[in-house]
């Protein structure tokens, strides 16, 4: 017998808890500067108890060929990749916002 889902009441193949948390979700992706002037993208607004943070940096970083990490529910991007992440994430299925 396949497993149920808790949250959604659907077996685990037809499960929609995900989708509808990218719906819900607000996301900001903006530019900051660090140190010595270098560019920094921030994804910010995440909800990690609803989906896996590091498995969507991992995607952003590969996506955008730069360097990052995912801490205190946020992703960090070396370089300006606001516009090539939105569209990422619009793809996902993720609202974005870019400031």
């Amino acid at each position: 017998m396949a497993a149920i889902c808790s949250v959604c009441g659907l077996p685990d193949e037809l499960c929609m808890c995900e989708e509808i948390a990218k719906e819900q979700q607000q996301i900001r992706v903006y530019n900051d500067t660090r140190r010595y002037g270098k560019v920094v993208t921030i994804v910010d607004g995440l909800d990690s108890s609803d989906i896996d943070i590091d498995e969507l940096a991992r995607t952003l970083k590969n996506r955008c060929a730069a360097g990052g990490t995912a801490k205190e529910g946020r992703i960090e991007l070396q370089g300006q990749h606001r516009r090539r992440v939105q569209a990422v994430l619009e793809g996902m299925g993720y609202q974005v916002e870019v400031r």
